[in-house]
């Protein structure tokens, strides 16, 4: 368990710390929709996020059929880097929305492929797909607000 907690954690923190510190500045900078968060939390959410998305990918690796399942939660790790990187590192709103919305697409298989095997799997990750449709609403605002 400790290393798929340990991995999930591992790439957020990588992730994060690739973010300059410049990002939340120019998020601010933008227009941006209603109840968005400000920058600084998205990191430690996602960090608190891999507890249970690590420990669901743990329950379902000790499944016997689960290379499909942990296959898109592989998946969905990169999605979410790729997300996070487009909108706060390189300032594209347009590809983050749609690395955004394939994380929201991945994480939605992922626990519905997690659930299949072990349904407390699959509970664990709604708070996760919660959150990458939170991430795809503001992504998109952002996009919006912010065209051209």
């Amino acid at each position: 368990m400790v290393g798929f907690v340990g991995l999930s954690l591992l790439l957020g923190l990588a992730d994060a710390a690739a973010i300059p510190s410049v990002a939340e500045s120019w998020v601010l900078s933008m227009a941006h929709p209603p109840g968005m968060l400000p920058t600084r939390l998205i990191a430690p959410t996602w960090a608190v996020l891999s507890l249970p998305s690590g420990i669901g990918a743990w329950l379902v690796w000790r499944q016997p059929a689960h290379r499909r399942a942990l296959l898109l939660w592989g998946w969905h790790l990169l999605a979410s880097a790729v997300w996070m990187q487009c909108l706060l590192s390189l300032h594209l709103p347009g590809p983050a929305l749609l690395a955004a919305l394939v994380l929201a697409v991945l994480t939605c298989l992922t626990a519905a492929a997690f659930a299949r095997l072990r349904h407390t799997a699959g509970l664990l990750l709604l708070p996760t797909l919660a959150w990458t449709c939170y991430v795809a609403y503001v992504t998109a605002g952002i996009w919006w607000l912010n065209r051209g």
